[in-house]
Protein backbone atom coordinates (compact mmCIF):
# COMPACT_ATOMS: atom_id res chain seq x y z
CA UNK A 1 0.00 0.00 0.00
CA UNK A 2 1.54 3.34 -1.01
CA UNK A 3 0.60 6.71 -1.49
CA UNK A 4 -0.73 6.71 -4.87
CA UNK A 5 -2.74 4.10 -4.12
CA UNK A 6 -4.64 5.75 -1.33
CA UNK A 7 -5.09 8.85 -3.79
CA UNK A 8 -6.52 6.07 -6.26
CA UNK A 9 -8.68 4.55 -3.72
CA UNK A 10 -10.36 7.96 -2.24
CA UNK A 11 -10.66 9.49 -5.89
CA UNK A 12 -12.82 6.11 -6.51
CA UNK A 13 -14.69 6.37 -2.77
CA UNK A 14 -15.88 9.75 -3.87
CA UNK A 15 -16.86 9.46 -6.97
CA UNK A 16 -18.03 5.90 -6.78
CA UNK A 17 -17.73 5.37 -10.66
CA UNK A 18 -14.66 4.08 -12.51
CA UNK A 19 -14.91 6.68 -14.91
CA UNK A 20 -15.62 9.74 -13.49
CA UNK A 21 -12.55 9.04 -10.92
CA UNK A 22 -10.15 7.95 -13.79
CA UNK A 23 -11.12 11.39 -15.46
CA UNK A 24 -10.39 13.28 -11.92
CA UNK A 25 -7.45 11.79 -11.66
CA UNK A 26 -6.43 12.35 -15.23
CA UNK A 27 -5.53 8.82 -15.82
CA UNK A 28 -7.29 6.09 -18.39
CA UNK A 29 -9.61 3.38 -16.66
CA UNK A 30 -7.45 0.57 -16.81
CA UNK A 31 -3.98 1.82 -14.53
CA UNK A 32 -6.99 2.35 -11.97
CA UNK A 33 -9.09 -0.55 -11.90
CA UNK A 34 -5.16 -2.39 -11.65
CA UNK A 35 -4.22 -0.13 -8.73
CA UNK A 36 -7.64 -0.93 -6.57
CA UNK A 37 -7.45 -4.49 -7.07
CA UNK A 38 -3.94 -4.37 -6.22
CA UNK A 39 -4.71 -2.56 -3.25
CA UNK A 40 -7.09 -5.36 -2.21
CA UNK A 41 -4.67 -7.97 -2.99
CA UNK A 42 -2.50 -6.66 -0.33
CA UNK A 43 -4.97 -5.57 2.43
CA UNK A 44 -6.40 -9.50 1.80
CA UNK A 45 -10.06 -7.69 1.62
CA UNK A 46 -12.57 -6.11 -0.66
CA UNK A 47 -12.98 -2.18 -0.70
CA UNK A 48 -15.73 -2.17 -3.23
CA UNK A 49 -18.83 -3.79 -4.38
CA UNK A 50 -20.21 -3.29 -7.80
CA UNK A 51 -23.58 -1.82 -8.38
CA UNK A 52 -26.03 -0.31 -11.23
CA UNK A 53 -24.72 3.31 -10.81
CA UNK A 54 -20.90 2.06 -10.04
CA UNK A 55 -19.38 0.84 -6.84
CA UNK A 56 -20.11 1.45 -2.95
CA UNK A 57 -17.85 0.96 -0.06
CA UNK A 58 -17.55 -2.32 1.52
CA UNK A 59 -17.32 -2.01 5.27
CA UNK A 60 -13.69 -2.34 5.15
CA UNK A 61 -13.58 0.28 2.62
CA UNK A 62 -15.25 3.20 4.90
CA UNK A 63 -12.70 2.00 7.61
CA UNK A 64 -10.02 2.21 4.96
CA UNK A 65 -11.22 5.82 3.30
CA UNK A 66 -10.86 7.83 6.85
CA UNK A 67 -7.46 6.32 7.38
CA UNK A 68 -6.15 7.31 3.46
CA UNK A 69 -7.64 10.70 4.05
CA UNK A 70 -5.29 11.23 6.76
CA UNK A 71 -2.74 9.56 5.46
CA UNK A 72 -2.88 11.22 2.46
CA UNK A 73 -3.63 14.84 4.08
CA UNK A 74 -0.12 14.20 6.30
CA UNK A 75 1.49 13.23 3.21
CA UNK A 76 0.76 16.55 1.61
CA UNK A 77 1.46 18.54 5.11
CA UNK A 78 5.11 16.80 5.48
CA UNK A 79 5.74 17.57 2.11
CA UNK A 80 4.80 21.31 2.11
CA UNK A 81 6.43 21.59 5.10
CA UNK A 82 9.54 20.49 3.84
CA UNK A 83 9.72 22.52 0.80
CA UNK A 84 9.09 25.18 2.95
CA UNK A 85 11.97 24.28 5.83
CA UNK A 86 14.19 23.98 2.44
CA UNK A 87 13.71 27.44 1.22
CA UNK A 88 14.34 28.94 4.87
CA UNK A 89 10.87 29.57 5.58
CA UNK A 90 10.61 27.45 8.35
CA UNK A 91 12.72 26.56 11.08
CA UNK A 92 15.14 27.83 14.22
CA UNK A 93 17.47 31.28 14.48
CA UNK A 94 19.02 31.11 17.52
CA UNK A 95 21.29 34.56 17.49
CA UNK A 96 23.74 35.74 19.79
CA UNK A 97 23.73 39.60 21.48
CA UNK A 98 25.69 41.72 23.42
CA UNK A 99 24.22 44.39 26.10
CA UNK A 100 23.94 47.56 23.41
CA UNK A 101 23.16 45.59 20.53
CA UNK A 102 20.29 45.10 21.07
CA UNK A 103 19.30 48.43 20.44
CA UNK A 104 17.90 49.85 16.85
CA UNK A 105 19.62 48.13 14.27
CA UNK A 106 19.62 43.84 15.23
CA UNK A 107 15.95 44.66 16.48
CA UNK A 108 15.09 46.27 13.13
CA UNK A 109 16.95 43.20 10.88
CA UNK A 110 15.21 40.30 13.21
CA UNK A 111 11.91 41.88 13.26
CA UNK A 112 11.77 42.32 9.58
CA UNK A 113 13.12 39.14 9.20
CA UNK A 114 10.19 37.20 11.69
CA UNK A 115 7.84 39.47 9.32
CA UNK A 116 9.10 37.66 6.34
CA UNK A 117 9.27 34.41 7.92
CA UNK A 118 6.87 33.83 10.42
CA UNK A 119 7.85 29.99 10.48
CA UNK A 120 11.15 30.79 11.58
CA UNK A 121 11.45 30.40 15.61
CA UNK A 122 13.90 33.32 16.36
CA UNK A 123 15.96 33.15 19.68
CA UNK A 124 18.50 35.50 21.43
CA UNK A 125 21.02 35.01 23.77
CA UNK A 126 22.52 37.39 25.75
CA UNK A 127 26.40 37.09 25.42
CA UNK A 128 29.99 38.45 24.96
CA UNK A 129 31.90 37.96 21.91
CA UNK A 130 34.16 35.09 23.75
CA UNK A 131 30.88 33.20 24.20
CA UNK A 132 29.71 33.89 20.64
CA UNK A 133 32.62 32.28 19.40
CA UNK A 134 32.12 29.17 21.40
CA UNK A 135 28.69 28.84 21.10
CA UNK A 136 29.42 28.98 17.52
CA UNK A 137 31.77 26.00 16.92
CA UNK A 138 29.61 24.33 19.24
CA UNK A 139 26.26 25.08 17.46
CA UNK A 140 24.07 26.47 19.88
CA UNK A 141 23.72 29.73 18.29
CA UNK A 142 23.56 30.58 14.16
CA UNK A 143 24.33 33.76 13.89
CA UNK A 144 25.93 36.36 16.62
CA UNK A 145 26.43 39.90 16.35
CA UNK A 146 29.42 42.37 17.77
CA UNK A 147 32.70 44.54 17.16
CA UNK A 148 35.95 43.74 17.00
CA UNK A 149 35.70 40.67 15.91
CA UNK A 150 39.22 38.94 15.47
CA UNK A 151 39.81 36.84 12.54
CA UNK A 152 39.32 33.15 12.86
CA UNK A 153 40.08 30.53 10.19
CA UNK A 154 36.57 28.92 10.86
CA UNK A 155 34.13 32.39 11.16
CA UNK A 156 33.02 34.46 8.67
CA UNK A 157 32.71 38.02 9.82
CA UNK A 158 30.85 40.68 7.40
CA UNK A 159 29.92 43.92 8.29
CA UNK A 160 26.21 45.18 9.41
CA UNK A 161 26.98 48.98 10.18
CA UNK A 162 29.19 51.71 11.16
CA UNK A 163 28.37 54.36 14.02
CA UNK A 164 30.28 57.08 15.49
CA UNK A 165 30.99 57.41 18.85
CA UNK A 166 29.59 59.89 21.49
CA UNK A 167 30.01 60.66 25.16
CA UNK A 168 27.43 60.04 27.34
CA UNK A 169 28.03 62.78 30.42
CA UNK A 170 26.18 63.48 33.47
CA UNK A 171 24.09 66.93 33.08
CA UNK A 172 25.93 68.73 35.58
CA UNK A 173 28.95 67.95 34.69
CA UNK A 174 31.24 70.57 33.19
CA UNK A 175 31.65 69.05 29.30
CA UNK A 176 27.93 69.01 29.28
CA UNK A 177 27.96 72.40 28.09
CA UNK A 178 30.27 71.55 25.28
CA UNK A 179 28.17 70.95 22.41
CA UNK A 180 31.10 68.27 21.00
CA UNK A 181 33.89 66.39 23.21
CA UNK A 182 37.23 65.84 22.07
CA UNK A 183 39.32 63.15 23.39
CA UNK A 184 41.64 65.97 24.97
CA UNK A 185 38.70 67.17 26.44
CA UNK A 186 38.87 63.95 28.73
CA UNK A 187 42.12 64.32 29.77
CA UNK A 188 42.52 62.53 33.68
CA UNK A 189 38.61 62.89 33.61
CA UNK A 190 36.95 59.81 35.85
CA UNK A 191 35.95 57.72 33.09
CA UNK A 192 33.76 54.82 32.82
CA UNK A 193 34.65 51.88 30.73
CA UNK A 194 33.21 48.86 29.52
CA UNK A 195 33.11 45.72 28.29
CA UNK A 196 35.85 44.94 30.91
CA UNK A 197 36.85 41.38 29.58
CA UNK A 198 39.85 39.72 28.46
CA UNK A 199 39.24 39.79 24.61
CA UNK A 200 40.23 42.74 22.70
CA UNK A 201 36.96 45.28 22.70
CA UNK A 202 35.72 48.53 23.05
CA UNK A 203 37.51 48.84 26.69
CA UNK A 204 41.12 48.23 25.13
CA UNK A 205 40.15 50.59 21.93
CA UNK A 206 39.47 53.50 24.11
CA UNK A 207 42.48 52.83 26.27
CA UNK A 208 44.73 52.77 23.20
CA UNK A 209 42.99 55.91 21.31
CA UNK A 210 43.97 57.70 24.65
CA UNK A 211 47.35 56.97 24.74
CA UNK A 212 48.33 57.16 20.79
CA UNK A 213 46.54 60.64 21.71
CA UNK A 214 48.65 60.98 24.54
CA UNK A 215 45.74 61.35 26.78
CA UNK A 216 45.86 60.89 30.21
CA UNK A 217 43.75 57.88 30.96
CA UNK A 218 41.65 57.88 34.31
CA UNK A 219 39.92 55.00 34.69
CA UNK A 220 37.17 55.10 37.56
CA UNK A 221 35.26 52.13 36.75
CA UNK A 222 35.77 49.17 34.26
CA UNK A 223 32.35 47.05 34.30
CA UNK A 224 30.95 44.50 32.06
CA UNK A 225 28.40 46.05 29.95
CA UNK A 226 26.71 49.62 28.70
CA UNK A 227 23.97 49.44 31.05
CA UNK A 228 26.06 49.37 33.94
CA UNK A 229 28.24 51.80 32.10
CA UNK A 230 24.91 54.41 31.98
CA UNK A 231 23.88 53.55 35.41
CA UNK A 232 27.17 54.71 36.58
CA UNK A 233 27.16 57.76 34.68
CA UNK A 234 23.80 58.64 35.92
CA UNK A 235 25.42 58.64 39.46
CA UNK A 236 28.48 60.61 38.92
CA UNK A 237 30.80 58.15 39.05
CA UNK A 238 32.23 59.22 35.36
CA UNK A 239 31.58 59.78 31.90
CA UNK A 240 31.84 57.23 29.38
CA UNK A 241 32.83 56.85 25.51
CA UNK A 242 30.25 54.76 24.16
CA UNK A 243 28.62 54.27 20.67
CA UNK A 244 25.85 56.14 18.85
CA UNK A 245 22.92 53.01 19.68
CA UNK A 246 23.84 52.99 23.31
CA UNK A 247 21.81 56.61 23.31
CA UNK A 248 18.84 54.37 23.89
CA UNK A 249 19.78 53.67 26.99
CA UNK A 250 18.52 56.81 28.36
CA UNK A 251 19.03 57.35 32.14
CA UNK A 252 17.60 60.56 33.77
CA UNK A 253 20.43 63.15 34.20
CA UNK A 254 22.53 61.87 31.54
CA UNK A 255 23.55 62.98 27.88
CA UNK A 256 25.22 62.75 25.20
CA UNK A 257 27.27 64.60 22.70
CA UNK A 258 29.38 63.61 19.55
CA UNK A 259 32.92 62.68 19.87
CA UNK A 260 35.80 64.00 17.83
CA UNK A 261 39.10 62.13 18.01
CA UNK A 262 41.83 60.96 15.59
CA UNK A 263 41.49 57.44 17.19
CA UNK A 264 37.77 56.95 17.44
CA UNK A 265 36.09 57.74 14.68
CA UNK A 266 33.57 55.38 13.79
CA UNK A 267 33.14 51.66 14.57
CA UNK A 268 31.83 48.39 12.61
CA UNK A 269 28.93 46.53 14.14
CA UNK A 270 29.29 42.52 12.37
CA UNK A 271 27.63 39.63 12.52
CA UNK A 272 29.37 36.10 12.94
CA UNK A 273 28.77 32.74 11.69
CA UNK A 274 30.25 29.16 10.67
CA UNK A 275 32.02 29.15 7.11
CA UNK A 276 30.54 25.83 6.85
CA UNK A 277 26.72 26.68 7.54
CA UNK A 278 24.63 27.12 4.30
CA UNK A 279 21.46 26.29 6.16
CA UNK A 280 18.63 28.06 4.42
CA UNK A 281 17.32 29.92 6.94
CA UNK A 282 20.72 31.31 7.81
CA UNK A 283 21.26 32.35 4.35
CA UNK A 284 18.06 33.96 3.99
CA UNK A 285 18.69 35.95 7.05
CA UNK A 286 22.24 37.19 5.52
CA UNK A 287 20.30 37.65 1.95
CA UNK A 288 18.16 40.48 3.97
CA UNK A 289 21.04 41.70 5.76
CA UNK A 290 23.16 42.62 2.32
CA UNK A 291 20.23 43.90 1.20
CA UNK A 292 19.57 46.83 4.20
CA UNK A 293 23.09 46.88 4.99
CA UNK A 294 23.87 50.24 3.00
CA UNK A 295 20.50 51.57 4.58
CA UNK A 296 21.66 50.69 7.70
CA UNK A 297 25.34 52.46 7.50
CA UNK A 298 26.34 55.70 8.77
Amino acid sequence: MDVKQLRYFIALSEERHYGRAADRLHITQPPLTRSIQALEKSLETRLFERNSKGVALTPAGYVLLEKARTIVSMTQDAAEQTRLAGKGFLGRLDVGIFSSGIFNVIPQLLGEFHQARPGVKISLHSMSKAEQLAALREKRIDIGFNRLVPKEPDIAVEWVRREPYIVAIYEDHPLAKKSVIHLADLDSVPMILYPNTPMYGLMQLVSDAFRHEGVSLNIEQAVDDVMTAMALVACRFGICITTESAANVNPQGVVYRPLLSLELQDIELSCLYRKSDDSPVLMAFLKLLRQRRRSLSV
